[in-house]
């Protein structure tokens, strides 16, 4: 599910901004950018984060500034320039290079600009931190919960195609029967043979073999216990996305079934539907936090 959040707060005349976004994904995946010198509050973050979002890609990025009563405490690590000017210079005489070791060159080596917070403080900043974490993880939430709102009447428009499907198929499924037995006599008749009475033995015996064959009844009780197990899971409100996409694959197991049993035509056909109609369920399903 989509998202985005943003949250500020200060703190020792620091200001603290994060901001939060997430993208579709099956399974949960979540990337931190954090400020220098605020690197040891990563796993404290990833908590609060996992608590409040269970699925989807979710990129977090935390920055902070001084403020005009704040510091940053940025210095220039001058032993470090002065080695790395000096054997920068040396290298470029041994290999016989032109030009010369500029300020620009020597301020993009790691190191030499040092933020002054080796880290230390930063559970000082916590406090800051976790308030415009949580304001940037309300407004994210907000947003998915919304979508949300509209992926569940999606998903109820869909399960309530599927059961006038499933309904049309339990009532079809007792004439089905009939008609394999006019089908029978009348394949006698097309091959020129006598066509057997309605009681005859052995047309009565190749009508229960085929109904025992292409019964579908326990499939259809399953699929209607599916149901209400999706009406239940609608309801809650813990995330049920990954219950939903199991769900997605019992329903599809059902009605395969039923497609291998029957070989009706009017019911082939409802198969056919139900299949388009649970490959969009389960595309959307992957959807859902």
């Amino acid at each position: 599910m989509t998202g985005y959040g943003r949250g500020e707060a200060s703190q020792s005349g620091f200001k603290i901004t994060i901001e939060a976004a997430s993208v579709n994904r099956k399974q949960s995946e979540l990337a931190i950018n954090l400020a220098r010198g605020l690197e040891n509050l990563e796993p404290r973050i990833r908590d609060e984060v996992n608590k409040r979002v269970s699925r989807g890609r979710l990129n977090v990025r935390v920055s902070w500034h001084a403020g005009e009563n704040g510091s940053s405490a940025a210095r220039v690590n001058l032993p470090l320039a002065r080695n790395y000017a000096k054997e920068l210079g040396r290298l470029a005489r041994d290999l016989k290079l032109a030009g010369e070791v500029t300020l620009d060159t020597l301020l993009r080596i790691p190191g030499v600009i040092e933020s002054g917070d080796d880290g230390s403080h930063a559970e000082e900043f916590w406090p800051a931190v976790e308030k415009a974490l949580r304001a940037a993880m309300d407004s994210l939430v907000k947003m998915r919960e919304r979508e949300g709102a509209h992926l569940a009447s999606d998903l109820k428009s869909r399960v309530g195609t599927l059961r006038e499907s499933v309904d049309r198929v339990a009532k079809g499924a007792p004439e089905m029967v009939e008609r394999y037995r006019e089908q029978l006599r009348e394949r006698v008749r097309k091959a020129g043979l006598e066509t057997p009475a309605p009681d005859d033995e052995r047309l009565l015996k190749e009508i229960v073999y085929f109904a025992d064959r292409s019964d579908i009844s326990e499939e259809l009780t399953r699929l209607q216990s599916h149901f209400k197990q999706f009406d239940s899971l609608v309801k809650s409100k813990e995330p049920v996305g990954r219950t939903l996409d199991f769900l997605a694959q019992e329903l599809n197991r059902e009605v395969n079934t039923i497609g291998s049993k029957c070989t009706d035509g009017a019911i082939s056909r409802e198969v056919v539907n139900m299949k388009a109609e649970l490959e969009k369920f389960r595309e959307q399903v992957q959807n859902v936090e």
